[in-house]
């Protein structure tokens, strides 16, 4: 038993399964050479799989409709899962494959331990049964199916997000990527999320879905949206002040002018007055 296979806890009676399990197809197209390799048993591997997520949700949560059962499995069977599947075995250690693929990081990368992990399956379920299977597969995603008992309904920053801004204002969050740093199989996105105007948050992972993820659970925490709407009402322009024209100034000559028409007036106000008898 080789220590793959003592870490998996099963031995191959094919050890040809095996290593075609492990070739990845860069290892042919380097050397110019047929070469098996492992996406035949990646696809039989993916469709075992998800026969045995499939019938253990299904008896695992009796009430739940057919959409939310789909949303169950495909957390299961994501490539960030099965890669953390690979990680646990040591599987990219075994990997056969070019020489220019494992130097810009292949051992390490998602979508190829994703896909060999699906492979091993594949190649387990031919060389063995589906219990056999079964067992291993169980066994190896027991603490993802203990995450989905305690927390069924899948989180959704972005989307919790969206809806609480859309409640406000029907803009929409807008998240851009402002760098990614490190190399090809081990990049760090940083992402902010932006709203009317608000810088709500910043956050950071190794794909850009993760970073955006990441601001928007940076922004559910922070809430700047709330002060800025205080801002924006505090700050909003003062009601006009109206106020009395200035009088022009009087000059010297109006105001004897002005006079002289008060004193006429008066005189004449007293003439046509009544002639007491």
């Amino acid at each position: 038993m080789n220590p793959l296979e003592h870490r998996i806890g099963y031995k191959f009676r094919n050890s040809l399964l095996l290593a075609e399990a492990l070739t990845h197809p860069s290892l042919g197209h380097e050397t110019q050479r047929h070469h098996f390799d492992n996406q035949r048993l990646e696809f039989l591997g993916d469709a075992v799989l998800q026969l045995i997520f499939t019938e253990h949700l299904f008896r695992l949560f009796p009430h739940f409709s057919e959409g939310q059962l789909t949303k169950l499995r495909s957390r299961l069977v994501s490539r960030e899962g099965l890669k953390v599947h690979s990680i646990n075995i040591g599987l990219g250690t075994y990997l056969m494959m070019g020489r220019g693929e494992e130097a810009s990081g292949g051992r390490q990368r998602a979508s190829i331990l994703a896909d060999a992990f699906e492979a091993l399956v594949g190649a387990m379920y031919l060389d063995s049964d589906l219990e056999v299977v079964r067992r291993f597969i169980l066994d190896e995603a027991h603490d993802d199916i203990q995450r989905l008992t305690h927390q069924p309904l899948e989180v959704n920053p972005k989307g919790q997000l969206q809806e609480i801004l859309q409640s406000i204002s029907p803009k929409s969050p807008v998240y851009e990527i402002v760098s990614q740093t490190g190399p090809e199989h081990q990049k760090l996105f940083v992402a902010n999320v932006l709203w009317d105007g608000l810088a709500l948050g910043s956050g950071n992972g190794s794909s850009k879905k993760q970073a955006e993820t990441a601001a928007a659970l940076a922004a559910l925490k922070g809430k700047v949206w709330e002060s800025g709407t205080r801002e924006a009402i505090s700050e909003s322009e003062p009601e006009p002040q109206i106020t009395a024209p200035e009088e022009e100034p009087v000059s010297e000559e109006s105001l004897k002018k002005r006079t002289r028409k008060k004193a006429a007036e008066d005189v004449s106000g007293s003439s046509s007055g009544s002639i007491p008898t």
